[in-house]
Parts: structure tokens; sequence; C-alpha cells
């Protein structure tokens, strides 16, 4: 079992940033990749950013590209996810998650957080 707990999340205006972070507890996660996904109301959730944690390989969304940044801390068992030039399309709750694939696809994960909301304002 893998438990994942996020923080971070608020209100920021529109060019702003936030740091989610996402702290890991249960397994050692050698053999796990970490995704950042949100979800909108009304909307599908969506991929992010993912990092695979024994390299440290990431891979983003088109939409966030150049914006975003998902790095880990292996000391502190945690991914954080820095978000800057933020948009109201941002606007999203956020989860975190870990899955033993390399994968855009929420099915593909494993282990969810409870989320933290990211509200941006124009």
């Amino acid at each position: 079992q893998v438990q994942l707990v996020e923080s971070g999340g608020g209100l920021v205006q529109a060019g702003g940033s936030l740091r989610l972070s996402c702290a890991a507890s249960g397994r050692t996660l050698g053999r796990y990749g970490m995704g950042w996904f949100r979800q909108a109301p009304g909307k599908e959730r969506e991929f992010v950013a993912r990092i695979w944690w024994s390299t440290g390989s990431t891979y983003y969304a088109d939409s966030v590209k150049g914006r975003f940044t998902i790095s880990r801390d292996n000391a502190k068992n945690t991914v954080y996810l820095q978000m800057n030039s933020l948009t109201p399309e941002d606007t999203a709750v956020y989860y975190c998650a870990a899955g033993p694939l390399w994968s855009d696809y929420p099915h593909a994960y494993d282990y969810w957080g409870q989320g933290t909301q990211v509200t941006v304002s124009s």
C-alpha cells in the first residue's frame, strides 16, 4: 500500500505561482511512476505531469509544458509540482497518484491522494 497526501493548493491571481507537494508513505517508490492529474468541475480527470521515481525522468501535458515542473525528493519521499504563470484555466482539484506503469492514463495508477484545490482568479 502507498499513502499519498497532497498539500499546497490555494487561491492565486493569474500569472502567479504555487507549489504542490505530495508526501508518500507505506512502500518504497523505486519501481513506481508518480503522476499529477487535475479535474475541473464538469470535466474528466486529465493528466498534467509524471515522473519515474528511480530515474527522475519526466513528461508533461502540452497544456502545462514550460510552465509546470515536476520533481521529487528521495530523502523526503515527496513529489512536487511547481506551477508558474498560472491562468484561470488551471483551476481544478489536483491529485497525485502512484502506479507501476509509465502512463498518462488515470486507470494506470493504483494509489491516489485526496486532492488539493487550486483556484486561479483573473
